[in-house]
């Protein structure tokens, strides 16, 4: 069985857990306490191995839970990080990961700004969370990111409705690291049965589409800052 938050993806080294731009990060989160729960995990890890797309279980965090080896296989090639690893935290990797932009398509606009959204409203809901808080910080660390999270964001979720925040049945672009897959789409299905709900966990599963044939523009140069690089402007 894959525990919570082991098989981690790349090498971290010895870098030391208490790093992060934003202070201290938060001790791991415990496992379920009760036999039955971490039974129930068990095997629906072996469920979620059987599954051929990516698929993974988070918390409100959005810290990984579980993961299969689609999920994996599709973040192989993101180096090491000391906090934003696609495995150990997808918010954390998608906002803040250097080679995130080189597996999530149109990362800005596709990814970044839904996650912000999701993460705003998560923040209202559980404002007191010190792993949500941090991110937090990190995020006003940055200040095109900070200015994208308190102006631009308010006015994208004008322009482009409510509904686009919601991750259930997105389709956003990928860059898969098959070559029978290259440039693709994804649709996300967000399938979460009542015992996982009860855990206070949710699966995600990233369903992969046949390949784009049309050209698109290149994903971004490895080891470039992954932040938002361009803000609507605010009405």
């Amino acid at each position: 069985m894959r525990t919570p938050r082991e098989g981690r993806i790349g090498k971290r080294g010895d870098l030391p857990m208490a790093f992060q731009a934003g202070g201290q990060r938060p001790a791991p989160r415990p496992a379920p306490a009760t036999p039955e729960a971490q039974a129930y995990l068990q095997d629906y890890t072996a469920l979620l191995e059987a599954v051929p797309f990516p698929s993974l279980v988070v918390d409100h965090r959005w810290d990984v839970v579980l993961a299969n080896g689609a999920f994996r296989t599709l973040f192989q090639g993101a180096g090491p990080h000391p906090t934003a690893m696609p495995d150990d935290n997808f918010l954390r990797f998608v906002l803040f990961h250097p080679d995130a932009a080189t597996v999530l398509g149109e990362h800005e606009s596709s990814w970044c700004l839904p996650m912000l959204a999701h993460f705003a409203a998560t923040l209202e809901r559980y404002g007191h969370d010190p792993g949500l808080q941090a991110v937090r910080r990190d995020i006003a660390q940055d200040p095109i990111m900070e200015a994208a999270y308190r102006q631009g964001l308010p006015h994208w979720i004008r322009a482009v409705g409510a509904r686009a925040v919601e991750h259930d049945g997105a389709v956003r672009p990928l860059h898969h690291p098959d070559p029978r897959r290259g440039t693709t789409e994804c649709r996300v299905v967000v399938e979460t049965p009542a015992s996982l709900q009860e855990l206070g966990y949710t699966r995600l599963t990233l369903v992969l589409r046949e390949p784009r044939r049309a050209a698109h523009r290149a994903p971004r140069a490895r080891h470039t800052p992954a932040h938002l690089r361009v803000v609507p402007a605010a009405e």
